[in-house]
């Protein structure tokens, strides 16, 4: 976790952005945190992206995909950005935790015994997602 950018806007989507968890492939993800208080990761889409005339729609599938999937396993999609707004953001559950990659560098590899058991927990995981998956072409 980092302070925000001078850069950074001080909310997206009325949502205040109070540091950034980090950035990938889509975009950046800030924390954030409803009006009640609870935490959010609020991915923020790259400009680019924006710039592909199908883009739009197939993010806004994704969403609807995401939104249909409730386990404990996932996150809740929470709010999204409306249809033509920029930069286009979604909203979802924050979870506090290190990546694997954090923890592994803090604390070593993981025993064998937990390996084992995330390998025999990832069908649960994924299960939700059978026959909902994405028709976006990569």
């Amino acid at each position: 976790m980092r302070r925000l950018d001078p850069t950074d806007p001080p909310a997206i989507g009325g949502y205040p952005l109070l540091a950034r968890l980090g950035a990938g492939g889509m975009g950046q993800v800030f924390l954030s945190r409803t009006a009640s208080g609870s935490p959010l990761a609020l991915k923020t889409v790259r400009p680019e992206f924006g710039l592909d005339p199908g883009f739009e729609q197939r993010f806004a599938r994704e969403i609807a995909s995401s939104d249909q999937v409730r386990s404990s396993w996932t996150v809740s999609v929470v709010d999204h950005s409306p249809a033509g707004h920029r930069p286009q953001w979604l909203a979802t559950e924050y979870v506090a935790a290190p990546s694997l990659s954090d923890w592994v560098a803090s604390d070593g590899p993981l025993p064998e015994s937990a390996v084992r058991a995330r390998a025999a927990d990832s069908p649960r995981g994924y299960g939700p997602f059978t026959g909902r998956g994405s028709r976006t072409a990569t």
